[in-house]
């Protein structure tokens, strides 16, 4: 597509949004941001509490199935949006915050509160701006979406190359690589958020379950912001 006709696509779905629009888009962050409060509390509630962390680490079994129970729900809620009900979506969404918090209760134990806190305004920040410009910019990102989703994918597979070599520079390298990935996510999810909600008739079930997907991408982008950010700016225990 040329440049131009983008603009002008745009400029005609901003002119023809629907009235349902706005309040779409707010609940998309409202529901991010009561999954991050979730994810929040629950890790801080684990990492004080002696019992579950040396159950956790102690059972193979029940870590590994937590592992594997994030990516099932992750794939669960997305492939099956059209056949869940918002309600079972919602759950699912509210399930995963928790079970993601269970699981990155172990960064208090690795990190320093004062610099968690640090970094967490650092990402909140950075979210916020990428965030913006995703909303506001007229330059079609979808070619910066599929670049950043191969980046994404070479990205994991150094991550596990490196398990085996331990190796603390290749380590720091791949943080900010992360780090380029989820900030450029940011801004692409954001745009492809507002124009999946553009259209929406109504704030029906339908509608809110695509926003409730959009605060599932936008809920991703911001936890792995965090901890890559987390890895080269954290003050360990």
């Amino acid at each position: 597509m040329k440049e131009r006709d983008y603009y002008e696509m745009v400029d005609e779905r901003e002119g023809y949004s629907s009235l349902a629009f706005p309040a779409l888009m707010r609940k998309v962050y409202v529901w991010m941001t009561l999954a991050l409060v979730i994810t929040g509390f629950t890790a801080y509630a684990v990492s004080t509490s002696p019992a579950i962390l040396q159950a956790i680490t102690t059972n193979k079994l029940l870590f590994w199935g937590l592992m594997i129970g994030e990516l099932g729900l992750v794939m669960w809620i997305s492939a099956g949006i059209n056949r869940l009900s918002l309600t079972s979506a919602t759950l699912l969404f509210v399930l995963y915050s928790v079970i993601n918090g269970v699981t990155m209760s172990f960064i208090f134990l690795a990190y320093t509160r004062t610099s968690i806190a640090s970094v967490f305004f650092i990402t909140a920040g950075t979210f916020a701006i990428m965030a913006f410009i995703g909303y506001t910019t007229k330059t079609d990102l979808s070619s910066m979406g599929k670049i950043l989703f191969m980046a994404l994918i070479g990205l994991i597979l150094a991550t596990i190359v490196n398990i085996f070599l331990k190796s603390p520079m290749f380590n720091y390298i791949l943080s900010w690589i992360g780090v380029a990935i989820f900030v450029g996510l940011t801004a692409y999810d954001t745009q492809k958020i507002k124009q999946m909600l553009m259209y929406q008739e109504a704030a029906d079930e339908q509608g809110q379950k695509i926003a409730l997907l959009g605060a599932l991408s936008l809920y991703l982008d911001f936890i792995n912001l965090f901890l890559y950010l987390l890895r080269i700016f954290g003050n360990r225990e």
